[in-house]
């Protein structure tokens, strides 16, 4: 069963005739997340890295404050997603905040803690144009759907993992919940973006001390305000050849 698209019949208007035709639309679906059987939060999303997603949130805004196992997460999909999480340690969602963008992600800011990233990485100026290109170019459900946002992690020469979903910050968390579940390091790693780097997707990056975080458009102030505390280099407008560097524009290199 395919969870990220479906077909519906659509009728298309263009040089005045009108027409019918099958046309593939990007599934919403809403995911509930229990712990330990009660509900603390549920949101819209791709129901596709349902786990990634809830791993990527969970452990980066420290919702559950305590012990709890990843491999034992359950996932069940009907008309909404349920996922239920074993957990030994409190929940604390009194501080959420539904954050920018058309599909709100959430955030918990009293409890996202950023410390400067003292990195040695380098990226040369093409390489990241290169790197760019091939994630935009490996977006399938974008270009099939034409209304998702990609993320991907990338060493500066390939991608590592990809993800799309209606949502900004839900496809920053899956790429984050999967390098936490494939146990892929941080330090030396680029986060590509699809869509507008608000301050909460700089910070997830940020918290885990991602160097380099990339977008084909713009930060806004507090990202970089973010960025600049966290010692992050963000780059925005990635198109071809060029790019404009907004914070820490050391570890860009022009070779």
């Amino acid at each position: 069963m395919n969870r990220d698209s479906l077909k519906r019949e659509i009728t298309r208007f263009e040089e005045g005739t009108k027409s019918s035709l099958q046309d593939l639309i990007a599934i919403e679906k809403r995911i509930r997340v229990a712990v330990n059987g009660k509900e603390v939060l549920s949101l819209y999303c791709t129901p596709v890295m349902v786990k990634e997603l809830v791993v990527g949130m969970f452990m980066t805004e420290g919702i559950i404050e305590g012990s709890w196992c990843i491999d034992r997460i359950n996932v069940s999909y009907g008309e909404d997603v349920l996922v239920d999480i074993p957990a030994d340690g409190s929940v604390a969602t009194d501080d959420a905040v539904i954050t920018s963008g058309c599909i709100g992600g959430i955030t918990f800011p009293k409890r996202l803690k950023i410390e400067r990233a003292t990195d040695n990485f380098r990226l040369g100026a093409k390489r990241l144009s290169d790197i760019f290109r091939k994630f935009q170019n490996a977006s399938e459900l974008y270009r099939a759907t034409g209304c998702v946002h990609s993320a991907a992690l990338s060493d500066g020469r390939d991608i590592l993992c990809l993800a799309e979903d209606i949502g900004r910050h839900n496809a920053v968390d899956k790429i984050i919940g999967y390098a936490i579940i494939e146990g892929i390091p941080f330090e030396d790693k680029i986060m590509l973006a699809s869509g507008r780097l608000s301050s909460e997707i700089v910070a997830k990056c940020a918290r885990w001390q991602i160097p380099i975080v990339a977008s084909r458009t713009s930060p806004t102030s507090l990202a970089v305000d973010i960025a600049e505390r966290g010692g992050v280099t963000v780059a925005g407008f990635v198109r071809g050849s060029r790019f404009n560097i907004y914070s820490c524009p050391e570890r860009i290199e022009v070779v």
